[in-house]
């Protein structure tokens, strides 16, 4: 008798390593879904695109509502990313370290779950299209194979699975002065770190001193980078490169935290970031430039 063996499991699909190859990976379907999911009226949703700071303010929210607390694998365990909690099999509504409970979501306005509480943060889009480049090289394709140019047409430039930067920050810049939304601007964050923990720490209705003292100590950047392995997404880097077929990929969360890394960006990536503006923000907003919406922001605090 013949023993029946199970034919070998499928090699892993390899990264691209080339402009056509990562056009091709970018067309094809998004990964993530959006759960049925109703949000507490005392939930807290950091809702921000891509790489505006949102591991961040996942740190300052968790240390106070708890005072610190450093006990988690990687901050996504505690503060659970909707999109990504079906294929980590996570249940939105287990039992959290600390109430209040917050999730992490990059969803539009349009899209995300209504009744809870957001805090938002804005970013430079230029800073964000560098910030997005580097966290993707290594997972999306093989670092140093796609150059920043091909990243932003095949990617940053169209619709993400969670939509355009301009189209995001325009749905949720029109919801700033509901009283269940703060708006924040990240380089406003890095100027004045403490007064930014402390208006968080309001919004959520923390009083406690120590509380607000050691989430400032622990969410600067020299902290997390010594805790880098809590703050590298890796449960949703796993999940993402084994739906796709890929190897595990090794990324970070806490690369560099700087502001004005956009100014390096080639001319024609300056020139199509001016008329993304001019077309998505300028237009129906009548602000002409990133630093002239920080203004307004700064002006109706």
């Amino acid at each position: 008798m013949i023993e029946q063996q199970s034919p070998p499991a499928a090699a892993p699909r390899k990264r691209p390593t080339n402009a056509e190859e990562f056009r091709a990976l970018s067309a094809e379907r998004s990964p993530f879904v959006v759960p049925p999911f109703q949000p507490r009226p005392t939930d807290i949703l950091i809702a921000t695109f891509p790489k505006c700071g949102t591991t961040w303010t996942q740190q300052i929210v968790h240390g106070l509502r708890t005072r610190g607390s450093m006990d988690f694998e990687e901050i996504s365990f505690v503060i659970p990313f909707i999109e990504v909690s079906p294929l980590l099999g996570m249940d939105l509504e287990a039992p959290q370290p600390a109430e209040p409970r917050a999730y992490k979501t990059h969803l539009p306005w349009t899209q995300v779950p209504k009744g809870g509480r957001y805090i938002y943060v804005m970013r430079d889009p230029a800073d964000t299209l560098v910030s997005f480049y580097h966290f993707m090289s290594g997972m999306l394709f093989e670092p140093g194979t796609v150059d920043i140019e091909t990243f932003s047409a095949e990617a940053f430039f169209k619709d993400a699975p969670f939509g355009g930067y301009w189209e995001h920050l325009r749905s949720w810049w029109e919801q700033r002065r509901r009283d269940d939304v703060l708006f924040l601007c990240f380089e406003d964050m890095k100027r004045d770190h403490a007064a930014a923990v402390r208006r968080i720490a309001a919004f959520m209705g923390v009083s406690d001193e120590q509380a607000i003292a050691v989430a400032t100590r622990q969410s600067t950047f020299e902290f997390m980078r010594a805790h880098e392995s809590q703050f590298d997404d890796h449960p949703t880097t796993a999940a993402i490169s084994r739906v796709m077929g890929m190897p595990p990929a090794r990324t970070t969360k806490v690369r560099a935290g700087r502001v004005g890394d956009g100014a390096g960006l080639p001319a024609s990536v300056r020139a199509a970031l001016d008329d993304a503006w001019k077309r998505c923000l300028e237009a129906p907003l009548g602000v002409r430039s990133y630093e002239e919406l920080r203004a307004r922001l700064a002006s109706e605090a």
